[in-house]
Formats: C-alpha cells, structure tokens, sequence
C-alpha cells in the first residue's frame, strides 16, 4: 500500500490513528465514509494521504460542518474535537432521520460527560464504537509539533484576561496527548520568571494531567516514569530570535515571502504561475531547508544542470524508445516530472529569496546581528547601540523593519528611558501604533529600564567562539542552549525548577552525551534513547525549530522534539503584539518625572 510521509511524529501519528480509529472499522468490509472537523482535517492532511486512507477502506472524506446528501447504506467515520459545536453537529446527521447506516466516533481527546450524555442521549443506538484516541496536536514536521492555536497568545498575554486559566488548561491536554501518543511520561521543568508565571502554571498542569493519565491507563496499571524531559518555556525567554532577518533558507522564505498553509506561488519564465507546497514530502526542501541561503544558491547551479542533463536523457530515450520499452518508462515518469518539478520549485524561490535579500535585507543583517550578539563581526563590543541603530533609522527601509530595529536595540539595553522610547517612536513615525513596542512588556520583556533591573537578567549564554559562522549570521537562538544544556544536565536547579521528578538520566546523576551512546542514528535508534520534549508557550520560530534537528544531529544519543501554540513569522508576532491593547503614554513617563 501506499504509506503515509515517513517522518518521525508524522509517522508515529499515522500508525497510532491506523491502530485505534482505522483498526476499529476495518473488521467490517464495508467501504466508509470519514466525516472531519476543521481541526482533524488539518491533522490527517500533515501525516498521511488520500491514497492510504483509500487503502484502508474509506472513500469518501466529508466536511462535518457542511450539508451533506445522506448515504444510508454507508457506514460513517466520525473523527473530531470534544466540542459543543461537533457534538451538535454529529446529533443532527441523525436527527430527525439518520444521514448513515451507523456512526463510528472517535475524539481526538477527553470527551467532557454533559457532552458525552447529550450525544449518548440523542443517538446511542447508532453508534457502534466511541473512543477517545488521544491526538490534539498537529504533527507539522518530523521534529516539530503545533496545537494550532495562534488565539492562545492574546488570551494569555492580554492583561486582565478573562480566558487564560481556560487557555493553559486546553494546552496542557495538549501536551499530554503529545506524550501519549510517543509513549512517554516526561519529568517537568519549566522556566522560572520573575515577572510572569505562566510557565510554571502550565507545568503544573500538564504534570497533574499526566498522572491523571497514565493512572487511568488502559492497561489497568500505573506507568512510571520514561526516559524523556519536557521543558516549558514562555516567549519572552528569547526576544530577540522572532524579530531578527534569519537567513536559513525556510525560516527566510517564510518570514520574506507571503507563504499561506505552506503554498508557495512562483512564476515560470514563460510568465505561467504555479503553486508547490513546501513540506517534508518535497525531498529537496528537506534536505535544503536549514541551510544558510549562501549555501543554498550554491546548490542552485548544480540544480539547473541537473535539469538539462535530464531532459536531454529523455529526449534521446524518446528518439531511442521501443514498444517493449514503453511501458517502464511509463512508470518512471511521474518520479521524473516531481524531480524536475521541485528543482524548479527551489531554482525559483532561492532566487526569488537572492533578489529581496540585495534590495532590502542585506543593509539591515549588519546592524541587527551586532545588536543582538552586543558585538561586531570582529568580536569588538559595541559600545554605543545608537550608532549601531541609527543608519537603519535614517535609510528609506519599510516601517516593519524599522521597528524590528528598535526593539532589537531595546533588547541589547534591557529596556530605555521613556524620553529615548518617544523619540525612536516619533522617528519611526508610530505615534499611533506604539502598541507594537510597548506591548511587549505585556510578556515580561522590559521596554523601559527602571532604577532596578534585578528582576529580568539577561541569559547567559554558551561560548560559541569556535563555531563557524557567516557574518550576517552569528545570532544562535537561545533556546539552542537550553537544548544543548539540558542534554548535558547543566541546566540550573534554581533558573529550571523541576516540577516533577526526572529519571536518572536527567537528573543530574549523568551525563546523557556520555552515557547514552547508539551505534547509529537511523529513527528507530532516536527513538529507543532518550527525548527531550521542548514546549515554547507563546509561539516557536523556524529557527528555534531549526535547532531541533542540529541538537540531534550533534547529539546521537537524544531526539529533541519541540512544538508550541502556533509557528510565528516576525510580522505576524508583530501584529499579534500590537492587538494586545494600546496603554497611553503617560503610563510611561512616571520614572522620567520622577527618578
């Protein structure tokens, strides 16, 4: 059969869904109709295609929220979210007259009971199974995890938040079905922060949560602890990571280019537009994009011969084919269309990439890089930020980089006087958007400095001195450290409290880069040593996600898994910055007035 992306979460989200939802249905030989939420949809569509779940029995895919014609001689999948609005809708598939010849319902998570009595009440004798399979989250990459809520930043960073308590609760379930779908029962630390307290919250619910769990196991019998740490972090741990220009190739194209649901529009010489999707069942895209856009355009050349000496190969077996021969070229065609296909794709978006990096970015990467690392490409500290900041201020660039300048000079300072703060913004010409800088404060991320500091230090960070860099490039996000440190237990007690107890291996007691050593690195041996599970409350950046995969690699004896609320690009962070709310300005020049 055809078999779904294998990817690593990916992949282990099929097998699980086969295992419950499909293996459930598959005792009858009856083709099925699967009926999807919007969540659900966006979940199967990131680990498998059509063509597995043909294979299995289903021939039909639905819309749970749209009219559909009844077939009541089909049996029906129903695979959704425990919510009032699903639960309403499946009811009416049945209600006056049925729509199917049975129901088949599975949730992704727990099923609250006045939800579960109201469904059993109205339409028990139609449904033949109901189980909950435990998958709330979105497997988006082979390392990387969503709960694909990007609303989660305004309900817990607005201040005064009427939903926040709520918000945590449903992204700790989250993280749990996370955990059961790997199979794993983590320790918990999380990120102490002075100012707000979201994280440690967090970690104390996804703890309560996972006893509850794993007491309730259906194996009937307590699970203990597994080889596995899950770190909690909130957004305001690195600021500087979603606001710099990066310039690996996928963080690049989706912070530069409009890429909606991973679609990328591009032209063709002949003036023709297409559209490629740039996921993990692009081979190239995989192998291309965490590298560094120098070496990706260095690519490009061998890319386009490639192209040529194949087209020149099919011209001459198309003047060489023979009857006999047909047939086998048949069957290697479509291979040969995707390859030229996501050459194409790649020729086209790294030149597309090349051509707004020289127009715009390139003046810009000096000066953010020597504000974020507090040193210039020669390792001279800077000693004056201003000077550093003031020719990209005085440059005709667009307002959005402008202001990813300031807050970047802000940051390197750990906050400036209300006097400089209202003389950046005027220069940037927000008077009236200054919600996309002071907002931040809402996050716990000084914008003004106060007599005392004491209350946000600044991270420390790991010497990388050594380490080959370009230099438009020398930034390394911050949470490469704590990956790093994590896996060799050197996170401190006092900065990463934990909130339940972590097996040996974490603890302290050794070093995992010492002890845990595989002979290979093939997935299955990943996966059989131990894992570090990263979860960024607030959003993860591709770079951030980008460090997964080099931590692993770098490391053999450890798969570090990171996920988050939803993937930022710097603009939408902005924006989601600024909405916010607006606090006036007078809120803001107490300590002018009064040092």
């Amino acid at each position: 059969m055809a078999t779904a992306a294998d990817h690593g979460l990916k992949t282990i989200v099929w097998q699980r869904i086969k295992d419950t939802l499909i293996a459930d249905c598959r005792k009858s030989e009856v083709w099925k109709i699967l009926i999807l939420d919007h969540f659900t949809t966006r979940l199967l569509s990131s680990c498998c295609k059509m063509s597995d779940l043909m294979s299995e029995g289903i021939t039909i895919v639905e819309d749970l929220h749209k009219n559909r014609e009844p077939v009541p001689e089909m049996k029906a999948i129903y695979f959704m979210r425990p919510t009032a609005m699903c639960i309403d809708a499946f009811i009416n598939d049945f209600k006056p007259k049925p729509k199917y010849k049975a129901a088949y319902v599975f949730f992704t998570d727990y099923c609250p009971d006045d939800l579960f009595d109201k469904m059993k009440k109205s339409c028990a004798k139609h449904i033949k199974v109901c189980k909950e399979i435990n998958i709330s989250f979105l497997p988006l990459e082979a390392q990387v995890f969503s709960c694909d809520n990007a609303e989660a930043f305004k309900s817990i960073y607005t201040p005064n938040s009427q939903d926040r308590d709520q918000t945590l609760e449903t992204i700790a379930d989250q993280i749990v079905t996370l955990c059961a779908t790997l199979d794993e029962y983590p320790g918990v630390r999380f990120k102490k922060d002075p100012n707000l307290n979201y994280g440690k919250k967090l970690a104390e619910l996804v703890d309560n949560k996972l006893a509850r769990h794993y007491e309730l196991d259906d194996n009937s019998k307590k699970k203990g602890k597994t080889q596995a740490q899950l770190l909690i972090v909130d957004r305001a741990l690195d600021p500087v990571s979603p606001i710099l220009h990066e310039l690996t190739y996928q963080a690049m194209a989706f912070d530069l280019i409009p890429i909606k649901d991973n679609a990328y529009e591009y032209k063709l010489k002949d003036g023709s537009k297409k559209e490629a999707l740039l996921t993990e069942e692009d081979e190239l895209w995989v192998k291309l994009r965490h590298m560094h856009i120098a070496e990706v355009t260095g690519q490009i050349p061998k890319l386009v011969k490639e192209i040529s000496a194949s087209r020149g190969e099919k011209k001459q077996s198309d003047e060489k084919i023979s009857i006999g021969g047909l047939s086998q070229l048949m069957k290697k065609m479509p291979a040969f269309r995707k390859q030229v296909t996501q050459k194409t794709v790649h020729i086209c978006l790294a030149e597309d990439l090349m051509s707004r990096y020289q127009k715009n970015v390139e003046k810009l990467c000096k000066a953010e890089q020597d504000l974020a690392v507090g040193a210039d490409a020669e390792g001279q500290k800077v000693k004056d930020p201003m000077r550093t900041l003031l020719p990209v201020l005085l440059h005709p660039h667009d307002t959005t980089d402008k202001i990813r300048a300031v807050l970047l000079y802000i940051f390197s300072l750990n906050g400036t006087t209300a006097e400089n703060l209202n003389k950046l913004i005027q220069h940037v010409k927000i008077e009236d958007e200054r919600g996309y800088i002071l907002n931040w404060e809402h996050l716990g991320v000084p914008i003004l400095s106060t007599p005392s500091m004491y209350s946000f230090r600044k991270q420390s960070r790991r010497d990388r001195s050594d380490e080959e860099t370009y230099k438009v490039s020398r930034w390394t996000p911050i949470i490469k450290d704590v990956m790093e440190d994590a896996v060799e237990n050197k996170l401190e007690v006092k900065d990463w409290p934990y909130q339940s107890e972590c097996p040996s291996a974490w603890n302290g007691s050794r070093a995992v880069s010492a002890r845990q050593k595989h002979k290979g690195s093939s997935p299955d041996d990943l996966r059989s040593g131990l894992r570090l599970i990263l979860f960024v409350l607030g959003g993860v950046t591709y770079s951030e996600m980008r460090c997964a995969y080099e931590v692993t690699h770098a490391n053999k004896s450890c798969e570090v898994i990171i996920g988050s609320t939803h993937i930022l690009t710097p603009r939408s962070l902005l924006e989601d910055i600024y909405k916010l709310g607006k606090q006036p300005m007078e809120s803001f020049t107490i300590e002018e007035d009064n040092p």
